[in-house]
């Protein structure tokens, strides 16, 4: 299993559009990926399903961790982790 631990910097979290985008790219891989919220203590949810994603309740600001566990884990999990600290597509503002 492969993990990483990465904060959450764009305005509007993992909901939505920007939740959607992570899915999408969760979605190339053929590992079981999963992310959860460490900072409210939410269960790891299913990185692929979009209501997994937001069933995490992320918000600017939060700690998340990324695991995957698979055939391209170690290819996954920094991708994800690069998409999440790019903001997924939103401004990341002061």
């Amino acid at each position: 299993m492969t993990t990483a631990e990465v904060e959450v910097r764009n305005p509007s979290g993992l909901h939505a559009r920007p939740a959607a985008e992570f899915v999408r790219a969760a979605a190339r891989f053929k590992s079981r990926i999963r992310v959860e919220n460490l900072t409210a203590g939410r269960p790891a949810g299913e990185a692929k399903s979009i209501l997994g994603v937001l069933a995490c309740g992320v918000l600017k600001g939060h700690r998340v961790r990324i695991s995957a566990e698979g055939e391209d884990e170690t290819a996954a999990v920094p991708v994800l982790v690069a998409l999440i600290e790019s903001g997924l597509g939103e401004p990341l503002g002061g």
